[in-house]
Order: structure tokens, then sequence, then C-alpha cells
């Protein structure tokens, strides 16, 4: 067809031509038939374009088509449960583990955690002036060691609770987004549909990770008490065995100058 068309239009070119010289016979004309081939050339290569553009076309247009087609039975093929977040509980016998409950459930700790632990006496202002340098620093450091585990506990008391209170709304969330990916709808499987899915996730993802971070570091805090605690036995060990030797040295010389003396002042009778 298409040399058939363009032979056409060249034998339409050169009749044109040609037909002023109907009346003494038809004359060749080497310009007229040289401009027909030159414009057949054109022509052809104008068409071999035209073909290589809509092989191009069909090659993208079936490959966007491919590129559109959604994974058959997705929610079947990839749908899985998780374990759902549960609150804490535990009796309450004596009546002061609710408020404790309370806390790590919602983060509003109150004083919960102090109705549920011993309560931190305060010794006698004589008691402590009667103390002596070293006893009085072991005091000290004592009661920072409770002090500093009480605002530790509490501290992480409050980030389980932050994080259990809002895992609901977080689960229901991810519910939203599992079911958007999951779906055979067009309009939630378009690019811009696509990009937006892939931010939420990215941003879930960095909350989950800021939260994890939240109980790491709390964490990390209440292991920093134990090791203060665990330096603070240490410490009073070894200070007590420098006193405990001090004090030897020192009563040894006592009774030893006690002794000489004893023996040098000594009269037979």
């Amino acid at each position: 067809m298409r040399k058939g068309f363009v032979f056409l239009l060249i034998a339409g070119l050169v009749a044109g031509s040609a037909s002023a010289q109907l009346g003494s016979g038809i004359v060749f004309d080497p310009t007229n038939y040289q401009n027909a081939l030159l414009r057949y050339y054109q022509l052809q290569q104008h068409l071999l374009q035209l073909e290589k553009t809509y092989n191009q076309v069909v090659t993208q247009y079936n490959l966007a088509l491919r590129m559109s087609r959604n994974i058959q039975n997705m929610p079947a093929r990839y749908r899985a449960l998780f374990s759902q977040w549960k609150n804490g509980s535990a009796l309450n016998t004596f009546g002061n583990t609710s408020a404790w409950i309370t806390g790590v459930n919602t983060g509003n700790v109150g004083g919960g955690y102090r109705q549920a632990t011993t309560e931190l006496s305060r010794y006698d202002p004589s008691h402590l002036s009667a103390m002596d340098p070293f006893e009085l620093s072991r005091v000290k450091s004592q009661y920072a060691s409770v002090q500093l585990a009480d605002g530790a506990n509490e501290t992480a008391m409050a980030a389980i609770g932050s994080i259990r209170g809002s895992a609901a709304q977080v689960q229901t969330q991810i519910g939203n987004l599992e079911s958007d990916s999951l779906s055979n709808d067009a309009d939630l499987n378009s690019e811009v549909s696509v990009l937006n899915k892939i931010n939420v996730a990215n941003i879930l993802t960095l909350r989950s990770l800021q939260d994890a971070n939240k109980l790491l570091a709390s964490l990390l805090e209440v292991q920093t008490v134990l090791a203060k605690q665990q330096r603070e036995a240490t410490t009073n060990a070894v200070n007590s065995d420098i006193l405990r030797r001090q004090s030897a040295t020192g009563n040894i010389a006592q009774v030893t100058t006690t002794l000489t003396n004893s023996l040098a002042d000594f009269r037979m009778p």
C-alpha cells in the first residue's frame, strides 16, 4: 500500500507536468523527474520516521500497561496477622497498684509510683550532725541513689505509658496503610498515591524509631543509676577497709606506746 501510494503520487506529479505537452506529445522533463524522485525519497524517509515513532509509542504504551497492572488477590497473598498491643494489668489487693497501672498505660504517672514503693524516711538532724564526715558522705550518696532511681523509674513509666496510650491509634493507621497498599482500586495505585503511601510509611517508621529511642534512653538512665549504686557499694567497701586499716594502725601504735611506757615505768617492788 505504501509503495502504491507513493507511485500514484509521483505519477500525478509527472502527469501534471506533462499535461501541457499533450497537444504535441509527452515530453520528458528531467528536472521535474528529479524533483519527483527527491520528493519520493523525502516521503520515504518521513514514513520511516513515522514508523519508528509509532513503534516507540507502542512500546511505551505496552510498558505503561504492564506497569499499571496490579498483582491479583494481594490481600490473600500478603496480608498477615501481627500481635496486638495489650495494656498492663495487676491485682490491687491493698489499693496501691491501680495508679501505677494507669501510669504505664496512659503516661500519666501521677503518684502511682510512690504509692507502690516504700517511702524513704529522713534522718533526724541531730543524728546527721553526730555523724563523722565519712558516714555522712555515705548517707548522702545512698539518698541520692534512691532519689535518682525514683526519677528514672517514673520517666520510664511515663515513656511506656505514652507509647501504650497511642498504640491503638498507630495500629489503626498502619492497618489503613496496609489496606490501601493491598487494594486494587486504581485511585489508590496511581503514581502520586503510591508516593504518598511511601511517605506515610517512612513517617510511621520514624515515629516508631523515636519511641524505641525513648525506651532505650529510659533503660540507659535506669542502668546508669544501677551502675552508680554498684559503684557506691564498691566505694563504701574500699573506704571502710581503708578506715579499718587506718584505725588498726593507730590502735596498734597507741597500744605499742602505752606498752612501752608501761615497761619503762615498771619498777620491781
